[in-house]
């Protein structure tokens, strides 16, 4: 770095060069991007949702600018992890970033399929498991609202990634986020992300019918920012695993802020619809940020908060 500062971070065995992964769901499926950034750069990427099998999809509209973010009802569209390990896999591996693929299920079995799948191709750095999405096979219920189904998904999940780290990413529309950090942990994930989106809803007052397809959808942006602080903190303060903290982020400060409270690394997401190059400028704010502030290590501002009251 011509900056002095050392931006590498390190968890589940993995060293990335700087703390920045683009984010699930909004960079497709990481090679659509490679005309538009340069993806060596970043420390990681994850693609967009692998399901069993492919998914069309909600009804449009699927998108909705808020006054300080945005609600999203994409439905986790995506080819099917067979076509995606096909297809688009390959292509990645020319690169050197960090590749995630992000683990999408209605029941367990579905969890435990995808990764079987992914277990036997090669170019992946690890899995992240998006529990926030209804269990047909319990009535409707939600893995990442009950830490007991949490629980199984991720020990049958981990059973099934014996090659690479299990990555958990959990929901924020819970009432303890620690509890469900703590069952994540306990089940044997290697790190959790957080936070998901927060289920919201836009009006249409005139027509009288929501913004959104598929009704209500899920929040983003700079105006969750305060509250996935608050639970990355929570979540960091709760587990010994490392933490990935997502929600908001839009400049390099808010990386520190997020490392902090407690991050190892940090997702980008939002911000990429606006600006697809956003997450190597977020990272070379960074930079910019510890190199002012004497700080020769980024690694050196992970849980460095300081708070009298920590609950």
């Amino acid at each position: 770095m011509t900056s002095g500062v050392d931006t590498s971070v390190t968890f589940c065995g993995l060293t990335l060069q700087n703390p920045v992964i683009a984010a699930s769901g909004t960079f497709g499926y990481g090679i659509e991007f490679e005309k538009v950034i340069e993806l060596d750069r970043l420390g990681g990427l994850v693609v967009k949702g692998l399901s069993r099998e492919p998914m069309a999809g909600n009804p449009e509209p699927r998108l909705f600018e808020t006054a300080s973010g945005m609600l999203n009802s994409v439905g986790l569209q995506n080819i099917g992890v067979r076509a995606f390990v096909a297809e688009k896999l390959p292509a990645l591996q020319r690169f050197h970033t960090a590749v995630f693929a992000n683990v999408f299920g209605y029941q367990v079995e579905d969890y435990v399929e995808v990764v079987r799948v992914l277990e036997d191709a090669p170019g992946l750095a690890g899995y992240e498991l998006n529990v926030s999405c209804p269990n047909t096979k319990r009535g409707g219920m939600q893995f990442a609202a009950d830490p007991a189904l949490l629980a199984e998904v991720v020990a049958a999940a981990k059973q099934a990634a014996r090659r690479r780290p299990l990555i958990v990413k959990l929901s924020p529309n819970v009432g303890d986020i620690a509890l469900m950090a703590r069952a994540a942990e306990g089940a044997g994930a290697d790190a959790v992300s957080l936070v998901n989106t927060f289920v919201g809803l836009a009006i249409d007052a005139r027509r009288r019918r929501p913004r959104l397809g598929a009704g209500f959808g899920g929040l983003s942006g700079p105006a969750i920012k305060p509250i996935a602080l608050r639970m990355v903190c929570q979540a960091a303060r709760a587990v010994r695993i490392p933490v990935i903290g997502l929600g908001g982020i839009a400049t390099g400060e808010d990386i520190a802020e997020f490392l902090l409270a407690g991050a190892t690394a940090v997702q980008v997401g939002t911000a990429t619809f606006w600006d697809p190059q956003s997450p190597l400028r977020i990272a070379r704010e960074f930079e910019r940020f510890c190199a002012e502030q004497h700080i020769a290590r980024a690694r050196d501002l992970i849980g460095g908060l300081e708070m009298e009251n920590r609950t």
